[in-house]
């Protein structure tokens, strides 16, 4: 049950099963974000993908310093000059590639990957 005592809470996943196709790459702005949620048996699995030319980087949406997920509006990723991830509650900065924090209360952190490609013009999953 939630906090609150009304509904229940949501079970959560933090991996993906291989070969799941998730979207075309040309659904991704370059660079640019998007959040994807995937239900996966009775469990659902938060995560997002971040584009940088040819490159699709994904990574679980949850902070390592709060747990939260990064984004308080959706798809909202990026810094304004889309060069780093950025969280939006507390402002850690982390680079697209690695997703290491380079800025922030985690500083030294990493954003957990969710391992992708693309393949034949689509993102899937590995």
């Amino acid at each position: 049950m939630s906090a609150e005592g009304g509904t229940p809470a949501r079970k959560r996943v933090w991996t993906t099963p291989a070969n799941v196709k998730l979207l075309p790459v040309s659904a991704l702005e370059d660079p640019g974000s998007r959040n994807l949620v995937l239900k996966i048996g009775d469990a659902f699995f938060h995560g997002f993908l971040v584009r940088k030319g040819d490159a699709v980087h994904g990574y679980v949406d949850r902070c390592p310093h709060a747990g939260l997920p990064l984004a308080r509006e959706l798809d909202r990723y990026l810094t304004p000059d889309k060069g780093l991830i950025v969280c939006g509650w507390h402002g850690a900065l982390f680079q697209v590639e690695d997703g290491l924090c380079v800025g922030g209360p985690c500083s030294g952190g990493k954003l957990t990957p969710w391992p992708v490609t693309v393949r034949d013009g689509l993102v899937v999953t590995t």
